[in-house]
């Protein structure tokens, strides 16, 4: 058995003086840490330290790809600060319209932080909260999400702070109803994105490089929440370009609704702010959430 790793000399050691050499230290000791943490070995200071070092991480532009996801995700398990609720206030951002309604969207996509633990809750048991026909799908479907979570390859899709994905839009218009909330209808998110300087991405025009968790970052799957700092508006909502594509209200016509494709597998003509796509309400994919709205 190696020796126990002293972690308040651990985190004295970071070097915090480079964002890129920190992302690289931290993303190198994930593994470790996670298991440090689940041991109990890590706490108190250190845990704080650490905690505060990945959010400088996450929350910059410093530091490679991949090694900003390692970081993202352990974040994401060690207890993400900036996750909340909807019944929280800032979980919200609100939007005027150019015909001067309101309304608010989710500041990130729904995260497995808030669907689990309306999971958790009972919320496939409510009945009250799906439509009549969630409810028929959700009586001959044999694998919800909740059985698509407990399956061995999916533990890279379910850390907490990352979009939940793999929801048909029967589930998320279940969960959407049972939070007091709705799913966004197309033009509201396109008026998110675009605003009245009529933006094609959120950070402008043109598209570039490292703006959003799509294909091209090549990282192969969802990344924790606003890891890419310039995938938000001027309102604070992240990752409307990429990282998880997003159901919305609007039917299409054929018992399809309408989706906004851009996610991190796909390329970045998925990404502009008037992409979309339809589907069926029973479609699930790995790179397929939503987000909620409210009046």
């Amino acid at each position: 058995m190696g020796e126990a790793i002293d972690w308040d000399a651990r985190m004295r050691g970071l070097d915090a003086t480079s964002l890129p050499r920190l992302a690289g230290e931290l993303a190198a000791m994930a593994d470790e840490a996670s298991a440090a943490w689940q041991a109990g070995q890590l706490q108190g200071a250190s845990l704080a330290a650490l905690t505060d070092a990945l959010l400088s991480i996450v929350q910059g532009e410093a530091g490679a790809a991949r090694a900003r996801l390692a970081c993202g995700e352990l974040l994401g398990r060690l207890g993400d600060p900036r996750l909340r609720l909807p019944a929280d206030a800032d979980y919200w951002s609100w939007l005027t319209l150019q015909s001067g309604d309101t309304f608010a969207l989710g500041r990130f996509p729904v995260t497995n932080h808030e669907y689990r633990a309306w999971v958790d809750a009972g919320g496939y048991g409510d009945h009250g909260a799906w439509t009549p026909e969630g409810l028929a799908w959700l009586s001959t479907c044999a694998d919800p999400w909740p059985e698509l979570a407990k399956q061995d390859d999916a533990e890279a899709y379910l850390i907490a702070n990352q979009p939940v994905v793999g929801v048909s839009w029967y589930e998320a218009q279940a969960y959407a109803t049972a939070m007091g909330a709705r799913l966004p209808r197309f033009y509201e998110r396109v008026w998110a994105v675009r605003g009245p300087k009529k933006r094609p991405y959120p950070w402008g025009d043109p598209f570039g490089e490292g703006h959003a968790n799509t294909k091209e970052e090549v990282l192969g799957r969802p990344c924790a929440v606003g890891l890419y700092p310039d995938d938000c508006t001027p309102e604070g909502i992240y990752d409307l370009a990429g990282n998880a594509g997003e159901w919305t209200a609007d039917a299409a016509g054929g018992g399809e609704y309408l989706l906004h494709p851009g996610s991190w597998d796909q390329p970045s003509l998925a990404s502009w702010a008037k992409a979309l796509t339809a589907e069926k309400p029973t479609a699930r994919w790995a790179a397929l959430g939503f987000r909620l709205a409210k009046d």
